[in-house]
């Protein structure tokens, strides 16, 4: 039996999430409902007035918000009942807006039912939030256009498409120069077996389309986006004794990555940057991802990568960023605050996350051994 074609798993996926699921609880594992990092107090305020029925009918990977986004264009793939972009409508502002894109048809009228409703708890006059029926391979098809959104996120279902690679080139496409894709997925420690593939369950389980953590780095270099910077990692449970029989000793993640698409002719090299402490919810500190914490005030060193990341994007305006003043001590890990050997796998990043006793947290400063 081959493993099922693109418009068949797309089938199945609709009947498992349209007709098959009715609320959270009815999920067959973890994988998607599991937790993300902490949320910051303004987020949290913001989920509780969404809509009931909203949240109970949304499936993802906890909650995939990142930070500095008054007055932002977002878009959502794979919105489902439109938790996240209703949170995301109050955290850009009316000035800002908020597209969700979904195939299952039943999701996509759940969440447009409730427009009305929000946009009058948010006190706006008119909405910033519209939802769409379509695939998020095929963005242009629902109108889409090129370059249009300072933000894709995308939480728990890039592992439902067939084409992972098309799905990262669209986002690539609508995003705007220095623009992000801050998502959430489920990653396989190896890459997936027949018998796993074909398995309808597992499909709509988030589990059989998972991605070998490897190949989103290789798929991401392809389309033109940075290299993925890992956020955070959360351990996935089956509990389910057949489909643990099936999967074998395949492990698998819940992972957050940040993909920005650089302009092409950025120059930067390695260099050193203050963080104001402007950005809401973070005053104190900016978690950036696993390997960069940057507290207000604090000088850090960054290597090429993240000083491109940070001049090009719409971070660029919360740093002080200057070309240079790393020695080359700080750029091999050590003795300096956020240059160090980079955590890339997100099962490494979860095996220290759990390790009993004092760990490198996510964004921390631990270098290799012997550094200060």
């Amino acid at each position: 039996m081959a493993t099922p074609c693109g418009e068949q798993i797309h089938q199945d996926v609709q009947d498992y999430y349209g007709k098959e699921l009715q609320k959270s609880e009815d999920l067959k594992t973890n994988a998607c409902t599991t937790s993300a990092r902490p949320l910051p107090k303004a987020v949290r305020d913001a989920l509780e007035r969404v809509h009931e029925e909203v949240v109970a009918r949304y499936y993802g990977c906890g909650l995939v918000i990142p930070e500095c986004l008054s007055s932002c264009w977002i878009l959502d793939l794979g919105s489902g009942s439109g938790r996240d972009c209703y949170l995301l409508s109050q955290l850009v502002g009316e000035q800002g807006h908020v597209t969700g894109i979904d195939m299952t048809e039943g999701q996509v009228e759940v969440a447009k039912k409730h427009i009305a409703y929000h946009m009058d708890k948010f006190g706006y006059r008119k909405p910033n939030v519209e939802f769409v029926h379509g695939y998020m391979e095929k963005l242009g098809d629902a109108g889409l256009a090129d370059e249009s959104y300072d933000i894709v996120i995308s939480n728990c279902v890039i592992n439902l498409a067939p084409d992972k690679s098309a799905v990262l080139r669209e986002a690539f496409r609508v995003l705007k120069p220095g623009g992000e894709m801050y998502f959430s997925d489920i990653y396989a420690s190896q890459r997936l077996s027949e018998t796993v593939r074909r398995h309808r369950v597992l499909w709509g389980e988030c589990l059989a389309g998972a991605l070998y953590w490897r190949d989103l780095y290789s798929i991401a270099e392809e389309v033109g986006f940075s290299p993925p910077c890992l956020v955070t990692a959360s351990p996935i449970t089956i509990g389910n004794k057949e489909l643990e029989g099936i999967v074998g000793d395949c492990r698998f993640v819940s992972a957050t990555f940040r993909l920005f698409k650089v302009p092409g002719g950025t120059q930067a090299g390695p260099g050193q940057v203050i963080y104001k402490g402007r950005i809401m919810g973070h005053e104190r500190e900016l978690v950036f991802d696993a390997n960069f914490t940057f507290k207000e005030g604090e000088v850090v060193d960054v290597d090429a990568e993240m000083a491109a990341i940070l001049q090009s994007s719409r971070f660029a305006e919360e740093f002080l960023i200057r070309a240079g003043g790393a020695n080359a001590a700080a750029l091999q890990g050590c003795c300096r605050k956020g240059v160090k050997e980079k955590i890339r796998d997100p099962f490494q990043l979860l095996e220290r996350l759990t390790a009993p006793g004092p760990a490198c947290c996510p964004g921390g400063t631990c270098g290799p051994p012997g550094c200060c």
